[in-house]
Order: C-alpha cells, then structure tokens, then sequence
C-alpha cells in the first residue's frame, strides 16, 4: 500500500493548491460576528483567506515565479490502493491511485513530519505511520488527530496517459510543530480573547456566567470545560522539600535536566511521564532509579509480558527498578533533596525527584454546579460531548463519553489524540452541526529512540496474543476480551497499529483467532 516501486517514467505533472471543499462549505461565525477566514497549512505556514475578500481563482498562483511543474508517473505506474512520494524538484507531494482516480496532497504529516507514504491508504483517507492521524485524500481535510491542520491538496490532471501536478513553490514541504500549539498571532487573528493567569472558581448554569477567583463574573452562551486533569502528590514526609516535581510545564522540564544532570535521580511512578522521563535522564543523569508499587511497569496497560520486555531494555540502559514498594519519607540537607527512602527500607541517594503518579479531573469547582460528575470526579458527556445541561460541553482528560469501539461504554482516555478528536467534536456541536464523535483511541510512547504505538480500548483486557519477538523488541501485542480484539500495540512494526485502526474504525470485528495464527489476511477485509 505505499512506498516501494519501480522508477517512474518521465511525465509531467501539474498541480494547484486547493482549499478542501469541507472547509469551503462551512459558515461558521467567529467571535466578532464575521464570516471566520479559512486556514491551511502549507511548509509549517498559516494561510488565512476570507471567502468576501478572498474569492476563489483557477489559478491561485499570482507569480508565475512561484509555481513548478514537474512530470511524476505514468497512468499505469500505479494500480490503485499505491501511493507514491513524488519528487517536484523543490519539494515532494504525495500521489494517491483510489478507485481509477489520482490524487495529490501534501506528503508529510504536519504533526511530527511523519512521511505519509509509510502510512495506511483506506477508503478515501490515509493514516499517518506514526500516531493515526487521519486525512481526507479528496479535500486534505483531517478528520482524526493528533495535529492541527489539514494537509495542502493539489489538483491532478491527466494528459495523454501521464500524469501532472502543478504546485506553488512554498507548499512543497512542511515542518514539525514547535511545542506551542498555535503561536499568539493566530489568536489575533480571530479575535480569541485568551485570559492568562486566571481561574474559574464557579459556574452558575442558571445564569450562565462563569465566576472567576478574584470576583470576576463572564456570560456565555455555550461554554466548554477542558480542565484537564491534576497531578497527584506524595503524602510522604519530607514532601515539601525542595527539588521534587510534578512537570506540569516546559519550564518545570528544563529545570529537572539542568539539576538533574551528572547527579543522582529518583522518579516515583512508573507511568508514561516516570517512564519517559527515566528514558530521557538516564544518559544525562548520574544515576536513575524508578520506585513503583506494580511488579513491572505498564503491566495495566501493556500486559505483564511486554511490561517486561520494556523493563529490560530500561535496565539495559542503566534505570535501575524497585518495585512494589514506595516512599515513605524524603530527607533533606540545607532544605534540599538528599535521599528518598522506601517503605522496603532501601535508602536512594536522590539529588532530584521526579513524581508521575497518577493524576485526578480538575473538576473540583463544578461539584455544586449542577453538571453531572462522576464518583470518579469526571464529567459525563453524551456522544456530541453535552453534559448533562444544555449549551454545556466538555472535553479532554476531565471527562467520560461513550467510546463505540466497547458498545459506547462510557471511558477516560487521557491522551493527545483524543482530546483533539473532544475539541474538534464540541466545537461542531457548540456551532450545532449534529456531529457524534467516532473515532479509535491512538496514542504512542518514545522511550531511547523506540517508539511504541498503541489503538483501541484494551481496559479489561484478559488475554495477550504476541506475534513476532519481545527480546529484540520487534512485536504486535493484540489485547484480547473474550473473543474480540479490543486493542493493539506495537514496537518496530509499522504500520500495523494504524492499519488495524483503520479496521475497527470501518467498525469490523477482529477475532481472537484472527490473530493467533499469525496470518494477516483479515487486514484486507478477508477476515471476519
């Protein structure tokens, strides 16, 4: 399905940046009462165009000096379902054969730059190898996350059986995000009031006004809590010393590296932040110890065979695990961390502690509000992301919602991709679009240069299908309940993780059986 063919012939290829035609069709208003401008994303650039100012032309090229023609491929180059990366001279796009029909859009993710050629092409829509995000082959619309924009689109044409793509020089290559997700000029640009350094105490559904800290009272219309989640603390002695964090911010990040390197470190918590951060510091760092009360790390989570395989390479790179148990008291010298000790009664020699324990929903200020809260603390949200009043949503790590890959089972699931996939849904919702959100849960984790990739749901889980080998770290782990597959996950074995996303997203059952026996065949629809 991508990548590898012969060389293409000499043809030529024409291409033009085309707004996607979802976007064109919207009417959505922005805050100032006028029409919101459309955004793309071309070379890590925003384009804004205003539909009255902006109309759109045949040919959207104003200096024929900006524009490059390059031949690609012959019509027969490509049998349908291949996509091919295509080299333009200044920059390379993405060629798509689905269903007798060619297509051209931008060839790398604008989330972390991933080359969607590695990806997964289905039913109109290619997923990135990396982390699952989703684009619309006929608009460049994406339609799941992570990432923020749709990819550029241009237009194919065929001629005496080659194929050309006409582009603009500047949307020939595109550029990871920085960690900011949109830079302040894009808030101007459409009049989003953002207040800093503020917090809502209270929210009155009666009056619909939101009520600040320091007094301060804002009505609203329709209002969206994404409050997150917070960190929880240790209850220890000694838990107010200095040099112990919970990173919340880049800030806390860098402060941890500059105290941390060449001395000794003990992270509390073998969660995906412990883990990471173990990863990170343990070239930097003195020494790297890891405090955590399961017997290995992720076993909830990855299951206890792929736990280990993880641990090892950790312990391989000098990250040395003491398991079941915890702190029981932090001792200081001058007010500064000096040693960590455990309830096993091991004493660690600790410059620096890195605490990831768990987190709980930042909800705390809505218990007398009237919005239904979980035991839990997590706000209840319907498939539109509502709650439980009218003209309120909610997303992100502080809710729960009904996921339809485990029969709308109401789940939390606090990572990137889905908190996106929250925004985007409420945001359609809150504009009254009628949108119910679908999509299959997709997350990753890069630990010493090995990324694990993970879909679905696996909560619950209670059996592990392996096919290939946990020791040299090359595996796909299928999470099993009863007999459906319900999640996967992966290391060194792209693009799996995304082509069976792909499967549960198109809402087809994969049977335990299926993937017992090591043949594949059901990834192309010749399964159950």
């Amino acid at each position: 399905m991508g990548g590898c063919f012969s060389k293409p012939k000499p043809v030529e290829v024409k291409i033009e940046v085309v707004i996607p035609e979802k976007e064109r069709s919207k009417e959505e208003m922005s805050p100032n009462g006028k029409a919101s401008p459309l955004i793309y994303k071309v070379n890590g650039t925003a384009r804004h165009y205003h539909l009255e100012e902006h109309p759109i032309a045949s040919n959207p090229y104003h200096n024929p000096k900006d524009v490059v023609e390059a031949s690609v491929c012959h019509v027969k180059d490509l049998e349908n379902g291949q996509m091919r990366e295509v080299d333009l001279g200044c920059g390379k796009a993405l060629l798509i054969k689905e269903s007798g029909e060619f297509h051209a859009m931008g060839h790398k993710c604008p989330h972390y730059g991933a080359p969607l050629v590695k990806g997964v092409l289905s039913k109109g829509r290619v997923r990135c190898p990396w982390h699952g995000a989703c684009f619309n082959i006929g608009t460049g619309d994406i339609e799941d996350f992570p990432g923020l924009d749709s990819l550029p689109r241009f237009q194919v044409k065929i001629e005496k059986e080659k194929v050309y793509i006409r582009a603009s020089k500047q949307s020939m290559d595109s550029h990871p995000e920085q960690i900011a997700l949109r830079p302040k000029e894009f808030f101007r640009t459409y009049d989003i009031e953002v207040l800093t350094e503020m917090q809502v105490a209270a929210v009155d559904i009666k009056n619909k006004t939101a009520v600040f800290k320091d007094g301060f009272k804002m009505e609203y219309n329709k209002l969206l809590i994404a409050t997150g989640n917070t960190p929880k603390a240790l209850s220890c002695k000694g838990k107010e010393v200095e040099n112990v964090f919970n990173i919340r911010t880049p800030e806390d990040a860098n402060r941890v590296v500059k105290l941390a390197t060449s001395k000794n470190v003990v992270i509390v918590g073998a969660s995906f932040l412990g883990m990471e951060v173990a990863a990170y510091l343990a070239e930097r760092a003195h020494s790297v110890s890891l405090v955590e009360l399961e017997e290995v790390p992720f076993k909830k989570f990855f299951g206890e065979r792929v736990g280990r395989a993880v641990m090892k390479m950790f312990e391989s790179n000098r990250v040395k695990f003491y398991m079941q148990t915890e702190v029981s008291e932090l001792r200081e010298q001058e007010g500064k961390l000096k040693e960590v000790v455990l309830k096993s009664g091991k004493v660690l020699r600790a410059d620096v502690c890195v605490v990831g324990v768990g987190a709980v929903p930042a909800t705390g200020f809505l218990k007398q509000s009237g919005i239904n809260i979980d035991s839990k603390g997590f706000i209840v949200v319907n498939k539109m992301m509502q709650t439980n009043v009218p003209g309120v949503f909610a997303a992100g790590d502080a809710v729960t919602f009904p996921l339809a890959l485990r029969n709308n089972k109401k789940v939390n699931v606090p990572h990137w991709q889905m908190a996106h996939m929250h925004g985007r849904i409420a945001a359609l919702n809150m504009l009254a679009h009628g949108m119910e959100i679908s999509t299959v849960p997709y997350l990753w984790t890069a630990m010493f240069g090995k990324s694990i990739r993970y879909a679905g749901h696996g909560e619950g889980f209670d059996d592990v299908v392996i096919q290939g080998d946990l020791d040299e770290l090359k595996f796909v782990a299928f999470y099993t309940k009863s007999d459906e597959v319900v999640a996967v996950a992966s290391m060194n074995y792209d693009p799996i993780v995304s082509k069976v996303a792909e499967v549960l997203a198109a809402g087809r059952t994969i049977r335990k059986r299926d993937v017992e026996t090591g043949d594949m065949s059901w990834l192309t629809g010749k399964g159950s």
